[in-house]
């Protein structure tokens, strides 16, 4: 091949561009969410929430149905294990909160198939 340091050359120029997003640092694109319309605190912090949340959720979730346990204390704070009473207590538009992460991700949580949608709607 005459042409291969120019392919070559090329192909490591396309992989660089390709990828600068994710070894820069770039690469954090995330949907804007609404705040909290109500409460100070959440169960935890917010960066482990955007994580965990849905670790936490089936969590409490085999609590209260398998093990009959209603509440936590977590740093001293007593906190229902309710999806409704405690995080849609804060967190009340699941149009401007839930939604913008799920379709974002492109994640369909079952959590309404249970549990009444937030005023704001679904």
């Amino acid at each position: 091949m005459y042409d291969s340091g120019k392919i070559i050359a090329g192909l490591i120029i396309f992989l660089i561009l390709v990828t600068s997003t994710v070894w820069s640092g770039k690469a954090t694109l995330k949907p804007e969410l609404q705040k909290a319309t109500q409460g100070k605190k959440c169960v935890a912090e917010t960066k482990w929430m955007t994580a965990n949340h849905m670790d936490l959720l089936n969590e409490w979730r085999d609590k209260v149905v398998r093990e009959g346990e209603r509440s936590i204390t977590i740093n001293g704070v007593k906190y229902d294990m309710s999806l409704t009473k405690t995080c849609l207590k804060c967190h009340t538009d699941a149009t401007k909160f839930c939604d913008k992460c799920h379709n974002f991700l492109a994640v369909e949580p079952y959590c309404w198939d249970c549990h009444v949608v937030p005023k704001g709607g679904k």
